[in-house]
């Protein structure tokens, strides 16, 4: 009966959510109804963790892991291209401001969280080092690349690549997430794998699921994901509204719409953190930022012909700083395969302090 109940609500929320996003998309719905819109967001958040999962357990790790951080990559990516097309001069930051919250959130605040509720369960989080170190170099490059170098090119004014530039840009960029993804699914698959499954959790050692629920799962996943970031969007305005009111820059907004759209993730490596699956939690965290870089620039590189804005994709200083400290502490954690609450301690710090000089910088 229990299975039946949250079989039933998986299957309706996502329904019900995306038939939400038709009827507002492109309105500005009232108060009333933007409330009903975040209820039901939330529980679109939690449905695609449940199919995630299903599918996950049927196709196997590293593959379900990946297929949640490229899906809500792929409809994070559409939703920025159709908002630089449509917002004018004022979105020529957004890919920048979005990509690398995103990578903040996920190498930080993910990570922090899933590190953090691991070693309150085991006293140590252990996690591969293999695997898990070449993630971090490979997020590392991704964002010196697209992120960190233009700010420093001298061929255009001001922190934007030229076209040649951005080209290359993207190519390296869409050529280092292509080996990644092959290393993490074919040549290494054991690096990316959990050290142990979990103990007793009767989810993890279940029998995986038919081919039929596993593709019913994989629609609704697909229907989740597209309403999670459709209703993000329907929300922004409000959003927007909250950001100027407490004095805060207009790149807040991006940041505040990325914590939205990152709930999936954030979830499903909270809940396999708690089964002590924490190379999963990381497979999942690095997995997303990986995806938001290496699917994001060689998106934008070829739209940027058609897009208006310039590209701007330079950081500034503060952003170039917390990158940097991001990426040391990651480093000097990743190869030794476990981490105690200290470790996790200071990635929440890092996040924490990403959100607070996002607000006031």
């Amino acid at each position: 009966m229990r299975r039946l109940r949250a079989l039933r609500w998986t299957t309706a929320v996502p329904l019900l959510a995306a038939v939400l996003l038709a009827l507002t998309w492109g309105t500005k719905p009232p108060t009333v109804v933007l409330v009903l819109v975040a209820a039901v967001l939330a529980g679109a958040v939690l449905a695609a963790v449940h199919h995630a999962e299903v599918v996950a357990h049927r196709v196997g790790e590293p593959f379900g892991s990946l297929l949640l951080a490229v899906a809500v990559t792929v409809i994070e990516v559409g939703l920025i291209v159709t908002l630089m097309v449509s917002g004018g001069h004022d979105t020529s930051t957004l890919a920048r401001d979005t990509v690398f919250a995103a990578v903040m959130i996920t190498c930080n605040g993910i990570v922090g969280a899933a590190l953090l509720v691991a070693a309150l369960r085991d006293g140590v989080a252990r996690f591969g080092a293999p695997g898990t170190t070449t993630a971090l170099a490979t997020i590392a490059t991704l964002a010196t690349l697209t992120l960190v170098l233009p700010t420093f090119t001298t061929s255009t004014p001001g922190p934007e690549f030229s076209g040649s530039q951005l080209a290359f840009a993207a190519i390296a960029s869409l050529a280092l997430y292509a080996l990644f993804v092959f290393v993490q699914t074919v040549r290494h698959r054991d690096y990316f794998l959990p050290e142990r499954e979990g103990g007793s959790d009767p989810e993890v050692h279940a029998e995986p699921p038919s081919d039929r629920t596993a593709l019913v799962s994989l629609g609704l996943l697909l229907v989740a994901l597209v309403s999670v970031v459709g209703l993000a969007k329907i929300e922004s305005p409000a959003i927007e509204d909250a950001v100027a009111s407490i004095g805060a820059p207009q790149s807040a907004v991006g940041v505040v719409i990325a914590l939205l759209v990152l709930q999936p993730e954030t979830l499903a490596a909270v809940r396999n953190a708690r089964r002590g699956r924490v190379q999963i939690s990381l497979n999942l965290a690095f997995g997303s930022a990986m995806a938001s870089i290496g699917l994001t620039i060689p998106t934008l590189a070829v739209a940027s012909i058609w897009l208006d804005p310039p590209l701007v994709l330079g950081l500034g200083s503060t952003e170039i700083v917390l990158l940097a400290i991001t990426v040391l502490v990651g480093a000097m954690t990743a190869p030794l395969g476990s981490a105690t609450l200290q470790q996790a301690g200071l990635r929440l710090v890092l996040f924490a302090a990403f959100l607070f000089l996002a607000v006031v910088p």
